[in-house]
């Protein structure tokens, strides 16, 4: 079934349009992409498709009863907002059911506060809603929402949304758009401000929901194990390429390779043609003035124009012998409650040249505070870093917008900000091109060099910011996140920069594929102030991840024997004792009969048996309350019930083990 249809849609840009003429559709169930380079109207499109945006020309359709999830770049929300409110914004009859739910659930957790005619009322209300989750079937939907929100990490649902961090709060808003009732999913960036397990996570969900999905993304990974089309937009037009991004470069590639042959064809008849319209032949006949007018035609066709490219690059500076030391570096944050975190504790490490490190860990342990320690930005509490006297720093941090435009100063337009750095450049060969010039060169052409930094998209915002940022020839590279809002485009030019960089590289990076091409040996961060180190690229690191975590299965699920296959080591070992003690007392006065087993009466041996059912029973009962313990639930009063019968549990299970051991010392009834 059709869910989406676009036709002839336009838009103006800054100074043209954006794209015009733009058609297309997606089926249900269908996954695609929208690529193509930084300032293309990529997220414009996304944004006029969701409603956010007004097009100029054009229509949008969707099927009845689809409706759309749209998850921006920069997703808004009021800050005084909980988690639960943002997240509950929806129409959805479904949602606004389970959120009255959760709500009176989270009311009755605090029923020692309340009177009981309050709680009564509020129990009423609940079997209400509860009976109508079931006529609904939403319990199972309830159960989905509860496992996004887990494995996002946003197990508390209370803090306000102006609380949180920026990663946070676009974790909330991405939960938000894959909760939602929709048919529909327009995804900008999914993956930006996501850590890279959280990241595998949705790509199996978006690879396998029902839900239409079309996403703006820079991760090829995630291209590739997702989408099953490819639209690029460019020279402001739409192109479908059919298959995932590895098969659209094949295909890219053909096509470039036969537009490029056309072009010299065409060419190599104009110099003939050209040649007769010199001649000056009369076109009275109406063969030659069809001649004349296919001459006219090719040559004011639409060229071919291959992509124009750039290279980032440094006139590469001198290493000294000593880089950067770390000895016993420590650093903590508080915490809300007072309490201290540990970010790093006791780290040393020695830098060596061209060292290429990536720093990996969940969000929150500490990848972001460790790179201000390197860079001096931020001090250690204990501890001593030691910087080489010829190390020069290139620090590209998450948000550059910040220090493009800060608060209160003068807003620099592009040229004003390269200017700032220097006005003449010197290039690597040596020779030397004046801001403007070098601006040209990576793109930011004619008006777009007097237009405002804030006026420009995420991505040509960073692109500019990492032109400057060379331009100073550092030797030790310090990249936080540099792979957020890149178009793939220029992604591929900085990573052919980084392969060739001379310098030392410390890289932050959640994009799978950028790291593997950059970096070759992995710090990890737990979160708890270790630091550990794995030897291989970011995929190799992951794959040692999966057999751990195999290991680890295989050996917890060989240790979980039955009462039955334990009972008969129990009395390997009974009779192994006696024996022995048969042995030991052979020489004392009493006789070797006194040191027999004896055998269980009839009652021990039905409880023997009676028991080994009841402690396999109480073991998998355990095993699920474990499961619903971890599994995100902010229903207080569950919780506290489930905790309930856990304990007991526990205990009863103490006590049946110990009496299951002594029955098993005897034998056999």
């Amino acid at each position: 079934m059709n869910v989406l249809s676009i036709k002839d849609l336009g838009k103006i840009g800054r100074d043209e349009p954006l794209f015009s003429g733009v058609t297309f559709g997606l089926n249900s169930g269908e996954k695609a992409a929208l690529i193509g380079r930084n300032g293309c109207g990529k997220s414009t499109l996304l944004a006029c498709i969701a409603g956010t945006l007004t097009s100029e020309e054009g229509s949008i359709v969707t099927a009845k009863e689809c409706g759309i999830s749209f998850l921006p770049q920069n997703p808004a929300y009021n800050p005084l907002d909980t988690i639960r409110d943002h997240i509950f914004k929806s129409e959805s009859s479904k949602l606004k059911v389970i959120q009255q739910y959760e709500e009176v659930c989270q009311k009755l957790s605090a029923s020692d506060k309340l009177d009981s005619k309050a709680s009564a009322q509020l129990q009423d209300q609940l079997d209400q809603l509860s009976e109508e989750m079931t006529q609904r079937d939403l319990w199972n939907y309830e159960s989905q929402i509860k496992q996004i929100l887990t494995t996002l990490g946003i197990t508390d649902l209370t803090p306000t949304m102006g609380s949180l961090s920026g990663g946070m709060a676009k974790k909330v808003a991405l939960a938000q758009v894959l909760i939602d009732d929709t048919g529909l999913l327009l995804l900008d960036e999914p993956t930006n401000q996501l850590d890279v397990q959280s990241i595998a996570w949705l790509e199996e969900y978006l690879r396998t929901t029902e839900r239409a999905v079309l996403m703006v993304t820079h991760d090829r990974y995630f291209l590739d194990n997702v989408c099953s089309s490819i639209y690029e937009l460019a020279r402001k037009r739409i192109k479908l390429y059919t298959g995932n991004y590895s098969q659209y470069l094949e295909k890219k590639a053909t096509e470039a390779e036969i537009e490029a042959n056309t072009e010299k064809r065409i060419e190599s008849v104009l110099r003939t043609e050209r040649e007769w319209l010199l001649r000056g032949p009369q076109a009275r006949g109406t063969k030659a003035r069809a001649r004349v007018d296919a001459i006219h035609r090719m040559i004011n066709r639409e060229k071919f124009a291959a992509d124009k490219g750039f290279t980032f690059e440094v006139a590469g500076r001198r290493l000294g012998g000593t880089i950067l030391e770390l000895e016993n570096v420590s650093k903590n944050w508080p915490r809300p409650d007072g309490s201290k975190q540990n970010i790093l504790k006791d780290f040393s490490y020695i830098f060596r040249k061209g060292e290429r490190l990536g720093i990996f860990g969940g969000n929150g342990t500490g990848k972001s505070t460790l790179l201000n320690l390197l860079t001096g930005s931020l001090e250690p509490d204990s501890g001593t870093i030691k910087t080489g006297v010829n190390t020069v720093f290139g620090y590209y941090q998450q948000n550059p917008q910040m220090e493009m435009a800060k608060e209160g100063c003068h807003v620099p337009t592009v040229l004003e900000y390269i200017q700032e750095a220097a006005e003449v450049i010197t290039l690597n060969n040596g020779k030397t091109l004046s801001a403007t010039r070098l601006l040209e060169q990576f793109g930011f052409e004619g008006r777009m060099q007097y237009s405002a930094v804030t006026n420009l998209s995420g991505g040509e915002m960073k692109r500019l910011y990492l032109v400057r940022l060379l331009m100073g020839n550092p030797n030790f590279l310090v990249l936080d996140e540099p792979t957020n809002d890149f178009d793939i485009f220029t992604l591929s030019i900085l990573e052919s920069f980084l392969e060739g960089y001379g310098g030392c590289l410390v890289v932050v990076s959640h994009d799978r594929c950028f790291m593997d091409k950059t970096v070759d040996t992995m710090l990890i961060l737990d979160g708890s102030g270790m630091v550990s180190g794995f030897v291989g690229t970011c995929s190799e690191y992951l794959d040692f991840l999966k057999q751990e975590e195999k290991k680890q299965l295989s050996k917890e699920a060989s240790s979980k024997e039955s009462p039955a296959k334990a009972k008969s080591t129990s009395e390997v070992q009974a009779s192994t004792e006696a024996q022995a003690s048969k042995e030991d007392t052979s020489t004392a006065k009493a006789p070797a009969s006194a040191t027999t087993v004896r055998r269980r009466t009839y009652k021990e041996q039905q409880e023997y048996q009676s028991l080994e059912e009841q402690i396999m029973e109480a073991e998998e009962r355990k095993e699920e309350l474990e499961t619903l313990l971890s599994g995100g639930e902010t229903d207080f009063s569950k919780l506290g019930d489930l905790t309930e019968e856990y304990n007991a549990l526990t205990a009863k299970l103490e006590a049946s083990y110990l009496r299951w051991e002594e029955l098993a010392e005897l034998k056999d009834y």
